[in-house]
């Protein structure tokens, strides 16, 4: 396993409780932080939403924050009021294994709505957890591993951001991703001491130039949470310094909004879009996300068709208000329309570009001003269409 950087005092566990069908298959995650910690969080705006969403929403931000009891192969989602019961019970078996308060926990689950929680298993298996919880790789490992339902590798990265200062996250999410977050979960966890409203304010710009930079297939979720604890045990971070801070946290966001696009359920393709000339940043990502999101460019990209005509009529409806003599396509580095007009291209080589490279760039210029996004999607496979014709049957 890398050799990733783990803030101090923080310890993880993911075990197998058999919440899921699978056997072997690990569905219980904990992570802890040995003292009291500020934390925040980002959630779903779809206007349905998880227990655990609900739970956590109510409980930050908060600056003596636990941990978080995460399980997977059950969103606990459209669950009622005994959903609401289950997730609490959830925080509450955790508190008691490591000695605080209920309130002092946070919940989170992925998986199928619309099924209650087999509490015996949670019963069973929390105290299963907080016995195998460590500050090791193993630890980070495990639990990495236990958040997962399609995806096909486990998403963790680190940093070492200055003065002995640690930032590590991990991420889960491979379907039901949209914009304003999706079908995804992502926790990060720092030994900087940092005030829960600066902390907030910090993961709020993270997540909108990171995971809400992400779309799959457009479909928000009612269980995207991303949670950053701050458990005060290196240096105190304030004023200026915050902002190279937030640069850290903004960067460790994009790395893992990044490998959620790249492992895309049946994904072949990573597809960088960089929009720009726009006249905020509103318009472009309003381009971005419209583009990202078409069938039809998403199949040709898969087939190695360079077929530009889709790209540049999808930021046509964009809703996004231009002429079409003010836009410029490149498909890489090959300039493929010029302000309105097709320029000549050698279509073999562009489709072998296509089929060749896992991951693609896809550039759109105006000339309205400075307003810029970079925006992450993927392909459209026979493999996505099997996956989730067939997910709860």
């Amino acid at each position: 396993m890398p050799p990733w950087v783990i803030p101090e005092g923080y310890r993880f566990a993911g075990v197998v409780s058999h919440l899921r069908s699978e056997p072997d298959r690990r569905d219980l995650a904990l992570i802890v932080s040995d003292r009291p910690a500020a934390c925040v969080g980002v959630f779903t705006q779809n206007r349905i939403t998880a227990a655990p969403v609900q739970l956590c929403r109510q409980r930050l931000p908060r600056s003596d924050a636990r941990g978080v009891v995460i399980c997977s192969g059950n969103a606990n989602a459209c669950t009622g009021e005994q959903g609401y019961r289950d997730a609490c019970r959830m925080a509450e078996l955790t508190a008691e294994q490591i000695g605080c308060s209920a309130e002092q926990i946070l919940v989170a689950s992925t998986g199928v709505i619309g099924r209650r929680l087999p509490m015996e298993i949670l019963e069973a298996g929390i105290p299963q957890a907080a016995a195998r919880l460590a500050h090791s790789l193993a630890g980070v490992n495990d639990a990495a591993h236990a958040i997962l339902t399609t995806d096909t590798v486990i998403k963790v990265t680190s940093r070492v951001v200055d003065h002995g200062v640690h930032l590590l996250g991990m991420a889960k999410g491979a379907a039901m991703i949209g914009p304003n977050l999706a079908t995804m979960l992502a926790f990060l966890m720092t030994d900087a001491s940092v005030l829960p409203a600066d902390l907030q304010a910090i993961l709020r710009r993270a997540v909108d130039r990171s995971f809400n930079r992400i779309s799959v297939e457009g479909h928000t979720s009612t269980n995207d949470t991303v949670l950053l604890f701050a458990n005060g045990t290196g240096p105190h971070w304030k004023g200026p310094a915050l902002n190279h801070f937030a640069a850290v946290v903004e960067d460790v966001c994009i790395e893992l909004a990044k490998a959620i696009a790249r492992d895309a359920e049946g994904a072949n393709h990573l597809m960088t879009f960089q929009v720009e000339g726009c006249r905020d940043e509103a318009d472009a990502v309003k381009i971005a996300k419209t583009v990202s999101e078409s069938a039809l460019v998403k199949t040709a990209i898969y087939g190695g068709d360079p077929n530009w005509g889709r790209i540049v009529s999808a930021a046509g409806y964009s809703g996004v208000a231009f002429d079409e003599t003010e836009l410029s396509l490149w498909l890489g580095d090959v300039l493929l329309y010029r302000q309105g007009n097709p320029v000549p291209f050698d279509a073999a080589a562009m489709s072998a570009y296509l089929k060749n490279h896992r991951e693609v760039t896809i550039r759109l210029k105006l000339n309205q001003g400075s307003g810029q996004c970079t925006f992450w999607s993927c392909d459209l496979t026979p493999e996505y269409v099997r996956l989730n014709g067939d997910y709860t049957t």
